[in-house]
Order: structure tokens, then C-alpha cells, then sequence
């Protein structure tokens, strides 16, 4: 196994067993935050947004799909995190697999795939290891990660939502990565174009009206058509960094019966509005507290802060994506 390109048999599942049980969401909104990444003052500010919601007489329901640990490499900051977010509804991310149960030779988890420097990877390995050695120091927190599913499906507004952190195969999967669609939109009938018919097979095999997911860092939102029904597949990029073209703000996957009153990009499923919603923390105040915990030249500092300051190069029309049929 290759540290950080390659993932366990553990992080494995099959398609066709993910929403054979769907549970009731019994709420009017969803917000599924991935990718938080440690990120404090985002967090502060998604819940802001879900109070504002709840006073106007909205049920919010937290769903967090993984990697909410990454810069939190402190004891105070792992902390507090991770009980925040435990109290809400919870799945793995290949960064909290790792901090429970280390896989041999897994290295970070991530499976990146070849386009990934080779520097990005082993910065990588060696933040979760730094970040290992604060999480064995919380035993307590360990087991309540150990305890957490791999994925969840929920019923929303008579939709099957199927909620994940990599891809319908795997924990740290990258089937469902913009990289996937950009390169299908980009050459069209090509073998590229595979990653979508893989798309539009896995809707099928999980049953899933709308599948969320995150890990690969950039945002999608994609609509298709798969046995004659609409279909929506959400990449929120991550809640907890900039995801987009001098934007700081974090995106998270907001699912409801209503449209926000801010979003990025949105879809209409039926009765049910899906949207990428930006998360405006103070970057200022967050690149601080990032510092202290990783200065310059330190690896998170060299593979993040400059996304952390200036987002990405990705506009947001770039985001979108559709093959209905």
C-alpha cells in the first residue's frame, strides 16, 4: 500500500448496500457540512446560520459527512471541535477513521489519486501523524469516533438522500471528484465521459434521489436523469476553507423544503431546493489562529494557507454541471 494514494479494504462498501434502510430526517433543512476541517469560526458561523433559520420557524438538522478534523492539531482546539460536532449527526471521514482506528501503511487516509503532487501527499501523511499524537491524548473522543457509521441515508421530502464522504465505493473515494465531471464535460463520448455513466450507475444501484458527499476539495453540483427520475449529486468542497475564485468562504450542502436566501449554486429535486451555501467566517481572524498551530513552512502551511487567504482558481459557474437526457 502506497501512504496516502492507496486505501484500506476497510474503507470499502458496495452501492447496492447503502440505503436499504433509510431513517426519517425529521427536519425542514439540511445543512451537510463537509470538510470542516477544524475550522472553529466556521463552524460558529454555520450554526449562526441555523439559528436564523430556526427563528424563522425552520427545523435544522446538522449532518457533518467527515474530515471535521485536520488544522486542529491542538489539545484545547481538538477538543472542542470534536464535541461540538459529536452532538450532532456524524459520519466518517478518512481523517477521523485514522484517528480511531490507524490503518497500517494508509498513511492519511486519502486515496489521492495520480493528478496529486506527490508533495501534497506526503504533507499530508505526516499532518495526520502530527494530529494522531493529539488525538491519543483524548481516548474518550477516539471511541466516540470509532463508534461513527460510514454513511447515512436519510428521507428528506420523499427523496432518498445518501450521505457520504468519498464516493458509493469507498470511504476516501474520488468518483464523485470535480476533476471527474470537469474532465467528462470537457471531452464528451470519451472515455473520460465513463466517470458520469459510473455516476449515473451508482444512483441506480443505491437507490439515492440525491447523494452528498465531499473529501476531494472542490465543489460540484450536478444534475442528471437516471431511470427516467431526476437525480442530484452535491460536492459541497469543503466547509471549512475557501472553495472558490478569491472567495475565503467555506461551502456547505444546504438541502431544504425552502430556497436559501444565499447560495453559490442551487437545483430544484421535486419539492426539495439543494444549494451551495457559503459560509463567511472572518478569514483574518481564523488564518491567526491557524498560524499559531501551523507557522510557516510547516506542512498544513505549505499545502493550505494560501487557499485559506485566496480561495481557489475554480469559478463558480465552473461548479455546475448537467447531463439530463
Amino acid at each position: 500500500m502506497t501512504e496516502g494514494r492507496s486505501c484500506p479494504l476497510a474503507y470499502r462498501y458496495r452501492p447496492e448496500d447503502l440505503c436499504n434502510d433509510p431513517q426519517p430526517a425529521d427536519a425542514d433543512v439540511l445543512y451537510i457540512i463537509g470538510g470542516l476541517y477544524g475550522n472553529a469560526l466556521a463552524l460558529d458561523e454555520i450554526e449562526r446560520l441555523a439559528r436564523l433559520e430556526e427563528q424563522q420557524g425552520r427545523r435544522v438538522r446538522l449532518v457533518f459527512n467527515g474530515d471535521f478534523n485536520w488544522f486542529n492539531a491542538d489539545d484545547a482546539l481538538f477538543r472542542e471541535i470534536n464535541t461540538r460536532v459529536l452532538g450532532h449527526t456524524v459520519s466518517l471521514g478518512n481523517v477521523e477513521y485514522e484517528l480511531a482506528n490507524p490503518s497500517d501503511g494508509a498513511g492519511c487516509g486519502c486515496a489521492y489519486p495520480e493528478f496529486v503532487d506527490q508533495g501534497v501527499v506526503d504533507r499530508s501523511n505526516r499532518i495526520m501523524e502530527r494530529l494522531q499524537t493529539v488525538a491519543n491524548r483524548h481516548p474518550d473522543l477516539q471511541q466516540q469516533l470509532s463508534d461513527l457509521p460510514r454513511y447515512r441515508c436519510l428521507i428528506f421530502g420523499g427523496l432518498k438522500v445518501l450521505i457520504l464522504h468519498g464516493d458509493p465505493k469507498s470511504l476516501a473515494g474520488w468518483g464523485l471528484a470535480h476533476e471527474s465531471f470537469s474532465a467528462a464535460k470537457n471531452s464528451p463520448g470519451s472515455s473520460e465521459a465513463q466517470g458520469v455513466a459510473r455516476v449515473e450507475q451508482w444512483l441506480a444501484l443505491t437507490g439515492a434521489d440525491l447523494i452528498a458527499c465531499t473529501h476531494t476539495c472542490l465543489p460540484v453540483l450536478w444534475q442528471g436523469s437516471v431511470g427516467q427520475r431526476r437525480r442530484v449529486v452535491v460536492n459541497n468542497g469543503s466547509a471549512g476553507m475557501g472553495n472558490l475564485q478569491g472567495d475565503a468562504r467555506g461551502l456547505i450542502t444546504r438541502i431544504g423544503l425552502s430556497a436559501p436566501e444565499q447560495s453559490v449554486i442551487d437545483a430544484a429535486l421535486g419539492a426539495v431546493s439543494v444549494s451551495l451555501q457559503p459560509v463567511a467566517f472572518d478569514p483574518g481572524a481564523w488564518l491567526e489562529r491557524f498560524d499559531r498551530i501551523w507557522p510557516a513552512g510547516s506542512d498544513a502551511a505549505l499545502s493550505y494557507r494560501q487557499r485559506l487567504a485566496d480561495g481557489t482558481s475554480l469559478r463558480p459557474e465552473q461548479a455546475s454541471f448537467m447531463s439530463i437526457s
